[in-house]
């Protein structure tokens, strides 16, 4: 079965925040092909179904860090936004699925719910293969201990931020 949309393209939209993957309004209501404005409005009357873990409004600093992640020529998507986006968790992609009443809106949801398997699937790969590297070290000698820190290394993210691309003003 082909899918609706493309899982590289759910990802992307991915982002950690507050320690927790989640996607924007703005994104979701791409996906599902409906306005922002009207997606939101959906939520907003169901607002009960959404406690604080479900579903958060960005704080300033937040937001600063999303625009900061997302790399675009098009100055105007950034511009766009009046009031920081919305930021759902995985429970609060689960909830919509019972607001939003279209076809769209489910199988949407299935191929979300789908990503986000897939990225723990992922994280839990990479556990394991540090636990194997581990026991691998532990096995041999010293001789191979640049061979493993180098892989370590490589398996680390990088600890300083990016620097954000394009003209920035001197203040």
């Amino acid at each position: 079965m082909k899918s609706l949309i493309p899982s590289e393209k759910i990802e992307k939209h991915i982002y950690l925040l507050r320690g927790q993957k989640v996607m924007l309004d703005r994104d979701l209501a791409e996906l599902y092909r409906v306005p922002t404005k009207a997606f939101n409005q959906a939520v907003k009357r169901h607002k009960k179904r959404f406690p604080p873990d479900f579903m958060f409004r960005l704080s300033k600093a937040e937001l600063e860090l999303w625009r900061s992640q997302i790399v675009t020529s098009n100055p105007t998507a950034k511009m766009g936004l009046r009031r920081p986006p919305y930021a759902f968790t995985e429970h609060g992609i689960l909830m919509l699925s019972s607001v939003l009443n279209s076809e769209r809106a489910v199988q949407v949801n299935i191929e979300i719910m789908r990503s986000f398997v897939r990225l723990r699937q992922m994280m839990a790969s990479h556990k394991d293969l540090a636990r194997r590297l581990d026991a691998l070290e532990s096995k041999y000698d010293a001789k191979f201990r640049v061979v493993f820190d180098a892989i370590r290394e490589l398996m680390e993210p990088p600890e300083h931020p990016r620097k954000s691309i394009g003209f920035q003003p001197k203040s």
